[in-house]
Parts: structure tokens; C-alpha cells; sequence
């Protein structure tokens, strides 16, 4: 076998591996929380060595940027999906797929309940790196679409803040109600809320 082909090989076996224990992680994740996650348990989970861990993913903040990007990645095929039959050439058909995008990302948090708490509620220590940055930021594209068409006289540094306050708006509603506080809005009535929220804010 030549190096490259051996090569290739390493590369499609690191590939498998850092599949296999993304897909392990996640499943921890759903059953007791992203705080659970132990590096040895993981290994095992995977037939490694606990050192083996550590030549798929650099640590465990690694691991978990990769999990967040691919939650991520699951809800930016969510939104582009619940919004593709909504064009954006009026204003009113840029509100609808605005509406649109708040109500799949509640539907998204309400049945992936746990990844959805993991990309907000657990710390990473060390600097986000440009790929999960891009991921991040890649989302907003969703929310800032629809806006220019709402808001055609607004800069586009003043189309980023609006797209990232109404994101923290319909996301702390979401967020306590699917906590159900005391203080929260009733299951029954969440979407039917976030689409007077978004639609009021676009008033």
C-alpha cells in the first residue's frame, strides 16, 4: 500500500472515530446532561484508550464546540426548510418567514431539549475557534435576511443588532418557558406568543 493510500486510510479511521464519539457524547448528553461527560467514559463508550481520546479531539472543549456546530448545523437545516415556500419580495412575506424562523427554532429547542440547553449553559474555557465562530454567526443569516426587507433603510451594523436582540428576545421566552419558571409564558400558548413578540417588534 503507498503512503498516500495509507494516509487516506488514518484519515477515513480519525474520521469514523471522531463520528463514533460525537454520536456517543450526544447520546450521554440526552440521557443525563452535558455535565456528565466524563473523557473516560466516552473512551470507553468507543472502544479506546482514554489517551486514544485525546488524537481524535484536542479536549474536551473541542468535543463539545463539535457538538454545539452540529446542533447548529441541525437547526440551520430546520430554518431553511420551514422558510424555503416563503419568498422575501414584500415586506409582509419577510415577516412571515421572520415568524417562521422564531417558531421552528422553539420547535427545534422543545425536541432536542437537551443539546439545545448544552449550546448555551456549558462554558468553554478556551477561544472560540473560526469554524465554530462561522457556524455561529452563519445562523443569523436567517433572522437578517427578512430584516433587510423590513428595515431596507437600516446599516448593516444596525441589521446585526436587530437580528441579535430579536434572537435574545424570542430566545429568553423560549428558554423560561420550556424551563416552565414561575414567571413563564404557558406551554400551550409559547408560539402563538413568539409570533406576537416578532410581529410586534417588526410593527
Amino acid at each position: 500500500m503507498s503512503a498516500k493510500a495509507i494516509s487516506a486510510a488514518t484519515a477515513d479511521r480519525r474520521q469514523a472515530q471522531l463520528e463514533a464519539l460525537i454520536a456517543a457524547a450526544e447520546k450521554r448528553i440526552c440521557e443525563t446532561g452535558a455535565h456528565t461527560l466524563k473523557a473516560r467514559d466516552l473512551a470507553a463508550d468507543i472502544g479506546v484508550a482514554l489517551g486514544g481520546l485525546y488524537n481524535i479531539v484536542q479536549d474536551m472543549d473541542d468535543l463539545l464546540l463539535r457538538i454545539t456546530v452540529r446542533t447548529q448545523g441541525r437547526l440551520d437545516a430546520l430554518f431553511e426548510h420551514d422558510t424555503a415556500h416563503l419568498p422575501m419580495t414584500t415586506r409582509a412575506g419577510a415577516l412571515d418567514r421572520l415568524v417562521a424562523v422564531a417558531l421552528a427554532y422553539y420547535r427545534f429547542a422543545r425536541e432536542n431539549l437537551p443539546l439545545w440547553r448544552m449550546m448555551f449553559e456549558v462554558r468553554i474555557t478556551t477561544p472560540l475557534p473560526d469554524w465554530a465562530v462561522e457556524a455561529q454567526l452563519g445562523l443569523f443569516r436567517h433572522v437578517g435576511a427578512p430584516l433587510s426587507v423590513i428595515l431596507p433603510d437600516a446599516s448593516p451594523e444596525a441589521l446585526t443588532i436587530r437580528a441579535r436582540t430579536l434572537f435574545s428576545a424570542v430566545h429568553g421566552v423560549v428558554y423560561i418557558g420550556l424551563e416552565e419558571r414561575l414567571i413563564a409564558v404557558p406551554p400551550q400558548k409559547l408560539a402563538e406568543e413568539i409570533e406576537w413578540l416578532i410581529r410586534a417588534g417588526c410593527r
